[in-house]
């Protein structure tokens, strides 16, 4: 993806011991004099942003608004959204693995699709801290800091029962996630078609519909569109025409 004038983006990896916590880090800033909207990818992750300049603007599916300030936690990622950095943005976005999140801070967020101000998460109020920290750090130092922050947190993996039901998995998979193994059995499928479609434009051939139907396991063709109107409100070519514009969370 091209990256407009002013616009600084950059993945940050995680040592080894965190991969099973986080998949990177992602920082953007924009120092150019004009607002740059961008569209996030949905990720199925949750993720923790933390704006150390201008106010980060993020439009939910509903058309709201919603201003962040300091920092704000979301997720799972569904949907794709709409957000715009300013002039003089500057954010940092932890991206959580799986149940990671879960394992860190526990069930409730998970239950509820956790969206709001981290206040409301732990009463003591230690998100707000840890931006207070974090805010007069460079990046490589604010990375450090949160994954010192999440060490006292990070609970292991339960491990698996024998003799219960079908439903019970389920059940159990959707309150550690947050969603069910159907729901992200499906985004893989659709994950794997944005990979392809961004091969075929990236190299001179034009892109394979019928390749990318067969090789994703899509029914047929309005299946794949169906996809692409779900989790994007755009169809297959729509998107090939405003990929520029999308940012893909995922590594």
């Amino acid at each position: 993806m091209d990256t407009p004038p002013g616009h600084i983006s950059r993945r940050i990896p995680v040592p080894p011991a965190f991969e099973e916590v986080f998949t990177h880090f992602y920082f953007a800033a924009n120092k150019s004099p004009h607002g740059i909207s961008q569209t996030l990818l949905l990720s199925y992750q949750m993720i923790m942003v933390f704006n150390f300049g201008t106010p980060v603007s993020l439009i939910t599916q509903q058309k709201e608004e919603v201003s962040i300030d300091t920092c704000l936690v979301v997720g799972p990622i569904r949907k794709a959204f709409d957000y715009t950095l300013p002039p003089g943005a500057e954010m940092l976005v932890a991206n959580f693995k799986g149940d990671a999140f879960y394992r860190c801070f526990g069930v409730a967020c998970m239950e509820q699709a956790f969206s709001g101000h981290p206040d409301a998460l732990l009463h003591d109020n230690c998100f707000i801290e840890l931006w207070t920290r974090l805010s007069g750090l460079g990046n490589e130092e604010r990375v450090g800091h949160i994954l010192d922050f999440c060490k006292p947190y990070i609970r292991e993996r339960t491990v698996g029962r024998y003799g219960l039901s079908e439903r019970a998995l389920q059940m159990n998979h959707k309150k550690q996630f947050g969603f069910s193994a159907k729901e992200i059995a499906r985004y893989h499928r659709f994950l794997k078609a944005i990979g392809m479609i961004e091969r075929f434009s990236s190299g001179a051939s034009r892109v394979d519909w019928f390749e990318i139907i067969h090789e994703c396991g899509y029914y047929d063709q309005s299946q794949l569109i169906h996809d692409f109107k779900h989790y994007l409100h755009l169809s297959p070519t729509k998107y090939l025409q405003f990929q520029q514009g999308i940012c893909n969370p995922m590594p």
